[in-house]
């Protein structure tokens, strides 16, 4: 069995296609897998480290500002196509699925035209433009949040499934990440981040109240910047002198990051799919805060999955001070039965076998 799974960009459209792929080596060991993504993305790390072979293609989004630099999508999208073509002549698949990001585009137009069985998964409660076009060129669309269905014209097609996470975040051993990490287990730790490329304004809300949160006892912040705004970050509260304080474990990146998911008792961050489905698979309470920046305004419409039935708690960025933030970072930490409570509501409302549901679901 051949399987070309598409998707790139983001870890959040990259870590769901590995789950898959893990998922059909499990079941069958003697499938054939190789991703396709694009030079630009993440996958072309990320994938290989993970022992998955991947092919580039060239494709870039439209820019709805400027609709003169989309003449380079559109020549992009059709030199995309024809190297899709040619991959998939290569390697002949007996299935395709596309789990987001541009690349998906052309992978999936081509597979559905040459009557392919072909799948996408749609991480979010908003769904973006490309799976919403691919709706006619595949035969099922999985759904992360049955929130989605309602964007999709072939009811018939979805099936609500969740978003497939890594193996590690079910932390099927129950291992006490805080011995690991060095983290004592009294105190009270808060996990920042803002997603694989890091979040400049929850960057710089995060560094203000770290320096209002520094004289805490037993407090402790775990801050993963991104690579693009380490240095600065780093420079910024060394000179403060609040890295000094040994209260912060600064990071650019984490690939283990389910590790700091449970050496923590809270969790800041933005909302896209993948992140939210990681902090409820770990039953970690959160404050999530969309990015404004995204189509559809998605990342709030995730938020809102686990904050209204009360896992979480919603700050829009227009209303996110360092005040705010601190006051709410406080709340929490000295409402130990509150924090318990959300954990409790953030785990109930995960979904731990997206990839396996997928897998039941393809024509294999």
């Amino acid at each position: 069995m051949r399987v070309i799974l598409s998707g790139g960009g983001t870890g959040g459209h990259i870590y769901p296609a590995i789950a898959i792929a893990d998922a059909i080596k499990k079941r069958h060991p003697d499938a054939e897998i190789l991703f396709v993504g694009t030079k630009r993305g993440m996958e072309g790390e990320l994938v290989p480290k993970r022992g998955y072979p991947i092919r580039f293609i060239t494709v870039s989004g439209f820019n709805r500002k400027n609709l003169l630099k989309s003449f380079k999508t559109l020549r992009d999208l059709s030199k995309g196509i024809k190297e899709a073509k040619n991959i998939l002549k290569e390697f002949k698949p007996d299935l395709v699925i596309g789990t987001g990001g541009y690349v998906c585009g052309p992978v999936l137009q081509v597979a559905g035209k040459k009557g392919l069985p072909a799948y996408i998964h749609e991480q979010n409660a908003f769904p973006g433009m490309t799976n919403k076009l691919l709706e006619k060129h595949v035969q099922k669309i999985f759904l992360s949040f049955p929130e989605g269905a309602k964007y999709f014209k072939s009811q018939d097609k979805l099936i609500t499934v969740g978003n497939p996470i890594r193996k590690e975040f079910l932390n099927p051993e129950g291992k006490d990440y805080r011995e690991e990490l060095g983290i004592a287990k009294d105190d009270f730790v808060v996990l920042s981040f803002g997603g694989s490329r890091g979040a400049t304004r929850l960057n710089e809300v995060m560094t203000a109240a770290a320096e209002k949160l520094g004289g805490e006892d037993k407090f402790r912040m775990i801050f993963i910047t991104g690579s693009v705004h380490y240095e600065k970050i780093r420079a910024e509260l060394k000179e403060k002198g609040i890295l000094d304080k040994g209260r912060i474990t600064l990071l650019p990146y984490a690939d283990d990051i389910y590790k700091y998911f449970f050496a923590s008792d809270l969790v800041i961050s933005r909302s896209g799919a993948l992140t939210v489905s990681e902090i409820t698979a770990c039953g970690r309470a959160s404050i999530l805060i969309p990015s404004p920046n995204v189509t559809g305004n998605h990342q709030f419409f995730n938020a809102k999955v686990v904050a209204d039935p009360g896992g979480a708690v919603l700050i829009e960025e227009k209303d996110l001070t360092e005040e705010k933030l601190a006051e709410e970072i406080l709340r929490l930490k000295n409402d130990p039965k509150l924090l318990a409570e959300m954990g409790r509501i953030s785990k109930a409302s995960a979904r731990l076998d997206a990839a396996e549901k997928i897998c039941d679901h393809l024509e294999i």
